[in-house]
């Protein structure tokens, strides 16, 4: 199995200009870096997901002017978030076995405001390589069908995700 992450980092000069100016280290993850987490987290979810070869994802790093936007035009709420995903399958919907043999199947494409990544990394005392993981994972569940409309369903999904950061090798602490 494989897994391409097409990464658009809206932010790229623009984060880095602004983190030196501010002071702080910035921190960079490479495309490679985010193809090796999201394999490791599609093997970790194995039997779980979708059978392929192959998986693609989009992911979109950018500040919250522009995942405001998309908010609004989404999910009709004029605020910024931290991250959307936008699913390309329709959860238990069959994929011809050929298909599936023969392309990458797209599970969508996520977006994280690299903004807010930061202040919630500030506000939880960890790194924003962390944080932007953390947030990646959370990103990834909700392409693959996961939700969380009540508090256990919540708790569930933010498990999973504690053991998918630390299948790469980030440990956090939240709590339940």
């Amino acid at each position: 199995m494989q897994v391409e992450v097409y990464v658009e980092d809206h932010l790229s000069e623009s984060s880095q200009a602004k983190s030196i100016k501010n002071g702080n280290i910035s921190t960079s993850i490479t495309s490679q870096t985010w193809e090796n987490w999201f394999n490791c987290w599609l093997d970790k979810l194995q039997p779980n997901i979708p059978p392929a070869a192959n998986y693609e994802i989009g992911l979109r790093l950018t500040n919250d002017s522009e995942i405001q936007e998309l908010n609004a035009q989404y999910r009709h709420q004029d605020k910024p978030t931290d991250v959307l995903s936008f699913a390309a399958l329709e959860v238990d919907s069959p994929v011809p076995s050929e298909v599936l043999a023969s392309m990458p199947l797209y599970l969508g494409d996520i977006v994280i405001s690299v903004d807010t990544a930061q202040q919630q990394a500030q506000k939880q005392g960890h790194s924003l390589l962390t944080e932007l993981a953390w947030l990646a994972s959370h990103g990834l569940l909700h392409l693959l069908g996961w939700d969380h409309p009540d508090e256990k369903s919540l708790e569930i999904m933010l498990q999973q995700q504690v053991i998918l950061l630390k299948s790469i090798g980030i440990s956090i602490d939240i709590e339940l």
